[in-house]
């Protein structure tokens, strides 16, 4: 028997790099889409025939018929956030409950995370990390402290009321004495939680299991990060960084499935850099071709709004990731925003305070004295966007693309040229 495909999809900067769309593109070839990391603190665009759909929880592989939708015990859920947004996708008509399913073991997040969220970053004043304020990092932290609840939790009863008791005690004491901030009702939670419950129970499955038995069977299988490698919070620009592992290494651990079946990890990289919230950022630009990338690559986050601080490619992070989570090939976004530009920079290494060149490594406080080192590139005034075929970009397009392939280690399998599914060019099939 034929054994299928299993791709991991992860963003190679910080975030934002368009993973949806490509995920959404590379469904129509898989059974099953898996999100096995991160909480509704992400956010995947997808544009299809014009309609713009955000998605938070949901794999981005829920518009395609008969697909498979798995959340995996790597992801925290929000119990009142994912049926939100089922609820959307089905006033539009799409299929959900019968093709999501979401682990037992997923920690749950609820308000008393999302009000020390908001509590600890207003105490943090301008030291402010930059969370999306949804309570994902307070979840996580439970977690790790095995003080959580879990989905499966939801549906013991009595048990489920003495847990959610002692870890409200525990928050709702932080929240009181040592933030002086308002503490959360326990009996409106429970409530509103088992009522939740009910409508969530006949979407819970165990992950594990339903992977292995698509694999055996040799059908295809996404795996989709959320954020991006430089937020992981080991490998990243700590403390500037989400809760979860964003490399694709963390897919296994979030999902159960066995890491020997992976086959293949594109990592989505935009033509530029951005970063949404706090932290070091040494490609940043301040000048009017930062707000150029800002305003054509309309550049504010999918889940916040928050605009995002724009600048140059970071060669020297990429290569840095494209080492630590396994990269296999590339997919470049928004090529089209650089498109009119005179000169187009990439930051090939860095130079320390010392002067000399420097080892990329992102933890913040090293990050933050670096200054990177450019290479010039000619722009072009061609368009690229909607561009089919590489032979259709303009050639300076063309070289930049190759000289960002060179500096990072890794081949563009793909590259994006604008928003709609099918604006995209594709070098190497992955599936």
């Amino acid at each position: 028997m034929m054994r299928g495909r299993n791709i991991v999809v992860v963003g190679t900067q910080w975030g934002d790099e368009g993973k949806g769309k490509v995920v959404d593109l590379l469904t129509g070839n898989v059974a099953a889409v898996v999100r096995f990391q991160g909480g509704h603190n992400a956010g995947h665009t997808l544009v299809i025939n014009g309609e713009r759909t955000v998605l938070h929880l949901i794999p981005s592989g829920i518009l395609h018929d008969n697909v498979e939708c798995l959340i995996g015990n790597g992801v925290v859920v929000s119990p009142s956030a994912v049926l939100d947004e089922i609820a959307q996708l089905e006033a539009r008509g799409v299929k959900v409950r019968e093709r999501m399913t979401l682990s037992p073991a997923c920690q749950l997040v609820l308000p008393y995370h999302i009000a020390t969220d908001v509590a600890r970053e207003k105490a943090r004043g301008s030291g402010e990390i930059g969370t999306t304020r949804r309570g994902i990092g307070p979840a996580y932290e439970d977690k790790v402290a095995r003080r959580g609840v879990r989905l499966g939790d939801l549906y013991h009863g009595h048990n489920f009321a003495n847990k959610l008791a002692e870890v409200m005690n525990y928050h709702n004491f932080i929240l009181e004495k040592y933030y002086n901030a308002n503490t959360v009702d326990f009996q409106k939670t429970l409530d509103d939680t088992s009522r939740l419950a009910e409508e969530i129970e006949p979407m819970i499955g165990d992950i594990a299991p339903i992977l292995h038995d698509l694999n055996v069977r040799g059908e295809n299988i996404l795996f989709e990060g959320a954020q991006g490698a430089m937020l992981d919070v080991d490998l990243g620009t700590y403390p500037f960084v989400t809760s979860s592992h964003t490399v694709a290494g963390a897919t296994s651990v979030g999902s159960g499935f066995d890491p020997r079946r992976l086959d293949y990890v594109l990592g989505i990289t935009k033509a530029y850099s951005t970063r949404v919230g706090s932290g070091p950022f040494p490609t940043e630009l301040f000048d009017g071709v930062g707000k150029h990338l800002a305003d054509k690559g309309h550049e504010f986050g999918s889940t916040t709004g928050r605009p995002r601080r724009c600048g140059w490619f970071d060669a020297a992070a990429v290569k840095r990731v494209v080492r630590t989570t396994g990269i296999s090939g590339l997919c470049m976004t928004k090529l089209d925003v650089l498109d009119g530009l005179e000169t187009v920079r990439v930051c090939t290494e860095y130079e320390g305070s010392n002067g000399k060149i420097a080892p990329a490594r992102f933890d913040s406080e090293y990050y933050s004295e670096l200054s990177p080192v450019y290479e010039d590139l000619p722009g072009w005034q061609e368009s690229t966007a909607g561009a089919r075929d590489f032979a259709d970009l303009p050639e300076n397009a063309q070289s930049y693309i190759r000289r960002i392939e060179d500096s990072v280690d890794a081949p563009v399998a793909m590259i994006s040229t604008g928003p709609d599914r099918h604006d995209t060019i594709v070098l190497k099939e992955i599936l």
